[in-house]
């Protein structure tokens, strides 16, 4: 009997170990039925802007710096802050839903459109004086008034683009993708005719490009609209337009404010280094190669976004229901995906270095430069693609007042300060201003590792349930926790 007790015992952890991996890969499957069709929602989302850009190019130079800069514009006043609030609601439905308390998350979906279409009109305001703002710090007069045209026309998109958001992030916290990847790509489907007949056809010009975003931002609401008005799926949680919707827009601003500083923050910062790249000797190669290198940060940046969003509904889903180790275990999953992506996507990037800047121009010198910043960019890819997935889990266990924060300190105590002294000071021009950024990632992704790292997840998982039950009577008790 003696002698069977060790290979009792052996077999028992063979079994723990069993049982470990294949948690852990049913964390995996998880996480790609989430991140995977995600990066087909954001990329499509993502290129509505990018294709009427592309046709503006073919009219002219006028249409296109001024469209360039009016997107710039837009993106920085506008879009990042409605993009910024909407994630709250990864924090607020995602724990809602874990908590099976189905009906808050649709009450604070619709607080959450309520309160974005609000902060739409001031910013609507701003927008309607795009050029004088331009103009007023020292942009050309023509491209500024072109500028202010696209801006005025875009306005419509703004409120669309909020109930967007909205919707998205409702289906998302319920791991819902599917209706929004086709959705998408049909609202780009029909965005690519419409653009083309809009400018060119119709020679609507800037106005016409503005006007296609709209009704593709418009067609993508209605379909969504749809899907969860009828679709059997979103019963649970659809809620009627009553007192709590208002009553709920106080947390959801409480959650909405920092979540829209940390994207500002960040997305700021690399639009203020654009523009310190036009001081620079030499302005129209900086500012030409920082932009190329900005654009594919960004589009690889889509990729990563989706691993966000998959970090943070599966925490957030995890701590509502009560499960601190699952939300965890969801964390360790999505940063090995994510390591397995950006290692391989800045390997390609870098062995491709000598022809990659041939995708975006035919100028000797732009292609040069860019294949001296790959080294840069890859580190850019590396941090930022770390940075994302953390910044999910923050949203995910609702730390947005501690990444506003941190935010503040990587990119605007650290980042842009570095950039200047490099770039200016150590006359390392483009490099030296892209290496501010990186340095801004790099403690970005420190500050926000160290703090994932000494998380009490059963601490986070009881707030994440006071913060679903609050008010409706029911107090979670530390026994409740898996």
């Amino acid at each position: 009997m003696e002698s069977e007790e060790p290979l009792v015992e052996e077999n028992r952890e063979c079994k723990r170990v069993l049982a470990t991996w294949g948690a852990f890969a049913g964390e995996l499957n998880q996480v790609n039925s989430i991140a995977l069709p995600m990066i087909v929602v954001t990329l499509s989302q993502y290129l509505l802007r990018v294709v009427a850009l592309m046709m503006l190019g073919h009219l002219g130079e006028l249409e296109l710096s001024s469209a360039a800069i009016a997107t710039s514009f837009t993106n920085v006043t506008g879009f990042s802050v409605v993009f910024g609030m909407a994630c709250a609601l990864e924090t607020l439905c995602g724990q809602a839903h874990g908590a099976e308390q189905y009906q808050r998350v649709g009450t604070f979906t619709y607080s959450a459109v309520i309160c974005l279409l609000l902060v739409c009109i001031p910013i609507s305001v701003l927008w309607i004086y795009t050029d004088k703002l331009l103009i007023l710090i020292g942009q050309d007069p023509l491209i500024s008034v072109e500028a202010g045209k696209f801006s005025m026309w875009l306005i419509p998109s703004l409120f669309s683009y909020a109930i967007l958001q909205s919707l998205v992030r409702y289906l998302q916290i319920q791991s819902v993708i599917l209706p929004m990847l086709l959705s998408s790509v049909a609202s780009l489907c029909f965005h690519l005719p419409l653009c083309w007949a809009l400018i060119f056809k119709l020679k609507l010009g800037n106005a016409g490009a503005s006007l296609a975003i709209c009704l593709s931002y418009v067609l993508n609401v209605i379909l969504l609209g749809l899907y969860v008005k009828y679709s059997s799926v979103c019963k649970k949680t659809r809620a009627s337009l009553s007192k709590d919707v208002f009553l709920s827009m106080g947390k959801f601003f409480q959650y909405a404010i920092p979540s829209a500083v940390m994207v500002c923050l960040e997305w700021s910062s690399f639009e203020v280094v654009i523009l310190l790249g036009g001081l620079l000797p030499n302005p129209k190669l900086e500012t030409s190669v920082l932009s190329i290198c900005l654009t594919i940060t960004s589009l690889h940046y889509l990729v990563q976004y989706s691993f966000s969003a998959a970090a943070s509904t599966l925490v957030s889903n995890e701590l509502g229901a009560g499960k601190p180790r699952a939300a965890r275990d969801a964390v360790f999953a999505v940063l090995v995906l994510s390591v397995l992506e950006f290692i391989i996507a800045s390997t390609i990037i870098f062995f491709c270095r000598y022809i990659l800047g041939y995708a975006f121009s035919n100028e000797m010198d732009v292609v040069n430069y860019v294949k001296d910043m790959t080294p840069f960019l890859c580190l850019s890819i590396i941090m930022d693609s770390l940075q994302a997935v953390l910044s999910g889990v923050a949203r995910g266990c609702g730390w947005q007042h501690i990444g506003a924060y941190v935010n503040l300190g990587a990119y605007y105590v650290v980042g842009i300060p570095v950039a200047l002294f490099l770039g200016f000071g150590l006359h390392l021009k483009g490099e030296g201003l892209w290496s501010g950024l990186v340095a801004g990632a790099t403690v970005q992704s420190i500050l926000l590792a160290i703090i994932t790292c000494l998380t009490n997840w059963e601490k986070q998982a009881m707030e994440a349930r006071r913060r679903v039950f609050e008010g409706v009577g029911k107090i979670p008790t530390h026994n409740e926790l898996d």
